[in-house]
């Protein structure tokens, strides 16, 4: 154990001069095999000694890498911007500017206590103008290229943070970060389209074989792809279409009922249209549940007193609002099969529903008795018109063919997925490098008059009204339109800080140029990172995030590679009386 009466400046001085010779800074180097690996911790505070965990498994990596003859870099940097630094500033009365530096110089010398010494050479910030000034350059290339938009829709709202979330920011209902209660809002955002990635996302998994198994169930169910059949169903009464979506369309000759998830853009629609709008009570009351509260067994619904029609039988099946449809599935409306479908079944007998349970489809060489449960497997088509008697297999096919050709179904592909929604309303992130004019409408600011500075004269309290700080300082908002020279308005969100730790591995390589963000040449030498070390809390955000920026950036021959992190090593978490250890909890060891 180190004592007290070390000189600490002096071992760091002596470490410092060793790993100048060990760790090979000059990337312009020939000869020898390159291994990289890269941290970018948030400095919200100090290290504790679960971070020790994670940092010391790197360091002994790379002196092991080192001793085997590698050219190794290990550089360190800090993902500074964002809600983790911004709301432990707020909390200590101080500006996020002062507390993000104050953090960073003493974390950098608990690591030069620990003997954990980095290349400091590399160091990057991401909330220093010459950092975010790329990260804006990257906003502007994927506006450029159709990939970011912006949109009114129904998003994630915390209360308590006064921002909107992503959809893999909430975590079972909860901000991941306060783990208050998420709220719907309709606010007009800004979103990157990682839909459009969305299969090679899934289907490059595949060559990640030094990744965890479960880091890549966890992104592939995320993604969530779906191959199956979207149907329309036609609203009695109305010309309107609720179109469902199914991967079981030979259950259709079952349907009894069509459940639509609570939060749907129509549902209050067909509230008033079936004179039912006490329903509006119902929704309210299912927005405020946890997911897992929502899709648990014991069910309940509220029928809308609207009918949609079967499209095969013409019959009228009853349209209800339920909490264990979501959104994030399909269309967000779902055909009701009690007799195939678990769920439907326990619906129909939970909620103690007249609705009819239709078998049609039995197993081979039986006959048809009373369900218990809904039956799942495969069999003959049975109350199914001039398909019965053929295999469900067939009959799907068969089925599907019929409806295309009177257009009343398509074949689709659904995802989980969602686009990535990175508008934050704080203060404390790279500000959105767009400018809205009346006579030019949305422009992104001009690459060479970035980057857009956010100002340090600003009241950064988070307001909650849907806006951020920034748009209370005149002097940020007004600009000019960079196309007519006319009175403009600059936008006012910031950058969820998620976009600036999705390239940060890219700036490392060339911290200080500022003629582009990184040079191909050595980028494409010293990476993918050969080890990532990190939490799996990480594995449907960062590690997602990351592994589509790459993609982008491959597709427009900015890097050689389109994947980030060739081998990931999840450390796992210490924890403290039954908890992870974080900051956050207040349940942190110094290891000082």
């Amino acid at each position: 154990m180190l004592s007290n009466t070390f000189n600490f400046k002096e071992i760091e001085s002596k470490w410092q001069k060793r790993w100048k010779k060990v760790f090979n800074c000059d990337l312009e180097l020939e000869g020898n095999e390159y291994y990289c690996l890269m941290m970018f911790p948030y400095p919200s505070g100090n290290l504790h000694v679960g971070h020790g965990r994670n940092y010391i498994i790197g360091d002994a990596l790379a002196r092991i890498k080192m001793m085997e003859g590698f050219n190794v870099l290990a550089p360190m940097g800090w993902d500074s911007f964002g809600l983790p630094a911004e709301n432990a500033a707020i909390k200590n009365k101080i500006n996020p500017s002062v507390w993000t530096d104050k953090n960073i110089a003493d974390m950098k010398k608990q690591f030069s206590r620990w003997g954990v010494i980095y290349d400091w050479s590399k160091e990057i910030a991401s909330c220093k103008p010459e950092y975010y000034k790329w990260t804006q350059w990257l906003f502007v290339k994927l506006y450029k290229s159709g990939l970011a938009y912006r949109q009114e829709a129904s998003v994630n709202w915390c209360p308590s943070c006064k921002t909107v979330l992503a959809n893999e920011q909430v975590v079972n209902g909860e901000c991941e970060r306060c783990g208050a209660l998420v709220k719907s809002r309709d606010l007009k955002q800004w979103f990157f389209k990682i839909t459009q990635y969305a299969d090679r996302l899934l289907d490059d998994l595949s060559g990640l074989e030094n990744w965890p198994q479960r880091v890549r169930t966890m992104q592939n169910n995320w993604i969530g792809r779906s191959e199956g059949v979207e149907i329309s169903f036609k609203l009695d009464g109305s010309e309107l279409i609720l179109d469902c979506f199914t991967t079981r369309v030979d259950t259709l000759f079952g349907v009894t009922f069509v459940v639509m998830a609570a939060d749907h853009p129509l549902a209050e629609k067909l509230l008033k249209k079936g004179g039912r709008e006490e329903g509006i009570d119902y929704i309210n009351k299912v927005k405020k549940l946890k997911i897992q509260d929502r899709t648990e067994i014991n069910r309940e619904g509220f029928f809308t007193g609207c009918y949609a029609i079967n499209p095969v039988t013409s019959k009228k099946v009853p349209v209800y609002l339920t909490g264990y449809i979501l959104m994030e599935y399909g269309t967000g409306i779902v055909m009701g099969v009690p007799a195939h479908d678990q769920r439907d079944f326990e619906f129909v007998e939970k909620a103690q529903l007249d609705i009819s349970v239709t078998q049609v489809i039995k197993p081979e060489g039986s006959d048809i008795g009373n369900l218990t449960e809904a039956y799942l497997g495969n069999g003959v088509l049975i109350n199914s018109g001039e398909y019965d008697g053929l295999s469900n297999l067939e009959g799907m096919k068969r089925i599907t063919e019929s409806l295309e050709k009177e257009e009343l179904a398509k074949r689709t592909v659904h995802y989980r997925l969602r686009d990535w929604l990175i508008s934050r309303q704080r203060y404390w992130g790279a500000p959105i490098p767009v400018i809205y004019c009346e006579k030019c409408g949305t422009n992104p600011v001009p690459e060479e008059e970035l980057p857009v500075y956010l100002p340090d004269n600003v009241d950064f309290t988070p307001r909650g009204d849907g806006k951020s700080p920034l748009s209370k300082s005149e002097e940020f908002v007004n600009t000019k339109c960079p196309l007519c020279g006319n009175p403009a308005k600059r936008d006012t969100d910031t950058m969820d800080t998620f976009v600036d730790s999705s390239w940060y591995f890219l700036r490392y390589l060339s911290p200080n140029d500022s003629e582009k963000p990184f040079n191909k040449e050595i980028v494409d030498r010293w990476l993918p990172v050969n080890q990532y070390v990190g939490g799996v809390e990480h594995a449907i955000l960062h590690l997602l995030y990351s592994r589509f920026i790459v993609k982008f950036l491959y597709d427009k021959g900015y890097v050689g590679f389109n994947e980030p992190f060739e081998n990931l090593f999840t450390q796992g978490m210490i924890t403290r009386n039954g908890s992870k250890m974080s900051k956050s909890a207040g349940n942190v060891i110094s290891p000082d």
